[in-house]
């Protein structure tokens, strides 16, 4: 998990690399011996570039569908939790009782425990206990009248979503790109920017910008990559909005 500051010295350190390569390669081969092959270099860099460039975006493009699906699951469990509340008020007062206080207890142990939890890269418990209290007191319902019968099966019917969309939150939770993923986006950029710093250039003040706004790029969207890619973690998270509104509907 990065925080702000992590990601800003990641940033810092792949840019001062980029320019400490740069400064030694011009030393042990002067840019204007590299000048006559820079028509080679330019090739292999816009193969490279390109190459790299389809990489970045379809990281970039799959982390944040994920991140995109991990804060719509969310939203739907909370939805499925304030669903299971409003139909409580047709159960019998037994099971209508005890169900209303499970659902804000739900709501204020994922708000309380599970986010900070997940944060911290661990697996909540208290809310599955809650969950499973919610299952037995809507199969306790017996003897009860038609209008009741079938609220309980809607609000059955609404759990079994919650409770799906609460193992799909731990799974979203728990997911990463593959380490070998990781190895290629990192080596690909430390290639790419190197190929870019081989150019012979005599405006050397031109080129040394040239260097330092390409790593700036690859570093900032290979730190959007990593944020991005752990939804629940991080400067860049999915927030539990969803959960404190239902959980204020529930007290109105």
């Amino acid at each position: 998990m990065l925080n702000t500051g992590q990601n800003y010295v990641i940033v810092v350190v792949t840019v001062t690399g980029s320019l400490l390569f740069m400064r030694g390669l011009n030393r042990l081969w002067p840019w204007d011996k590299r000048h006559a092959h820079n028509d080679l270099i330019g090739w292999q860099l816009s193969i490279l570039g390109t190459t790299y460039a389809v990489m970045l975006g379809f990281m970039l493009f799959t982390v944040w569908t994920d991140f995109g699906a991990a804060d719509l699951n969310a939203d739907n469990e909370a939805n499925a939790l304030a669903n299971v509340y409003r139909l409580a008020d047709g159960l019998p007062d037994p099971q209508r009782v005890q169900l209303e206080t499970l659902a804000r207890s739900y709501a204020a142990t994922v708000i309380e425990q599970d986010w900070p939890e997940m944060a911290a890269d661990q697996v909540p418990e208290l809310s599955r206990k809650i969950n499973e209290d919610m299952w037995k007191t809507l199969t306790s319902v017996r003897g009860a009248s038609p209008m009741e019968v079938l609220a309980a099966d809607h609000a059955i019917s609404e759990l079994s979503e919650l409770s799906e969309h609460r193992r799909q939150r731990l799974l979203q939770n728990a997911f990463r790109l593959p380490t070998v993923l990781w190895c290629v986006l990192i080596i690909g950029g430390a290639v790419t920017i190197a190929s870019a710093s081989m150019f012979g250039s005599a405006n050397t003040a031109l080129h040394t910008l040239q260097v330092v706004a390409f790593s700036l790029l690859v570093a900032l969207v290979l730190v959007a990559i990593a944020d991005i890619d752990r939804p629940f973690q991080g400067s860049v998270h999915v927030r539990d909005i969803a959960f404190r509104r239902a959980q204020q509907n529930m007290k109105e």
